[in-house]
């Protein structure tokens, strides 16, 4: 699984499963989709299902990971932190594979 979580983001996905009295089986899906003023757009959503012929899953720190296999080809080492400041709160991508991204994290171009 090419997909790695700070100690920080994986304590606040947990918390937001906690929160939201998701299942026990939701699983963190990550993924990309063609978009946003770099071309691709980060995608992170719950879900409870997934094809494991079609998807990865993996635990990482307590943290179901479910990936298609397509986006794992631009997400591969990709580290996923969570930042909470004055400027900003959510979620930051460190994708080693980004040629250039734009201004605000959420989309790059490989």
């Amino acid at each position: 699984m090419p997909i790695l979580l700070t100690e920080r983001a994986a304590e606040e996905l947990k918390k937001v499963i906690t929160e939201q009295q998701l299942s026990e089986s939701v699983a963190l899906r990550v993924g990309v989709a063609g978009g946003g003023c770099s071309g691709f757009e980060y995608r992170l959503t719950f879900d409870e299902s997934f094809d494991s012929t079609a998807d990865s899953v993996q635990d990482v720190r307590g943290v179901r990971v479910v990936m298609d296999r397509q986006s794992s080809l631009y997400l591969d080492g990709t580290e996923i932190d969570y930042q909470e400041s004055f400027e900003q709160r959510g979620f930051v991508f460190k994708n080693p594979n980004a040629t250039k991204s734009c201004g605000c994290g959420s989309s790059f171009s490989a």
